[in-house]
């Protein structure tokens, strides 16, 4: 069963950004583009950087350290180093606010 956790306001994303949301123990990035919100973990698979210190471009997040890149609406990696796939979360926005679904 899905459990939705309120991870921040809509309108604290800038739109083509990804901002870091650390609930339970984990790290969470969150995504908006074109003014839809995507969630994944919020660490690289390489070498476990935040990737919401990363730059957002289009529909990927590159990571800060050694510029591997996810596509952040299915966690697939685009370029090396990374060879594993970044997990994804449900989102949902309501009333404003940004649901992640873990």
């Amino acid at each position: 069963m899905t459990q939705w956790i309120d991870a921040a306001a809509f309108d604290d994303i800038e739109d083509e950004d990804v901002m870091r949301f650390d609930h339970a123990g984990q790290t969470y990035a969150i995504y908006r583009i074109d003014g839809v919100v995507y969630a994944s973990d919020g660490l690289c698979t390489h070498e476990r950087v935040h990737l919401s210190d990363g730059l957002v471009m289009g529909h990927v997040i590159e990571c800060p350290k050694h510029n591997g890149r996810f596509d952040v609406r299915d966690g697939r990696p685009l370029g090396a180093p990374v060879c594993e796939k970044l997990r994804t979360h449900p989102v949902k926005v309501e009333g404003g606010r940004v649901l992640i679904g873990v």
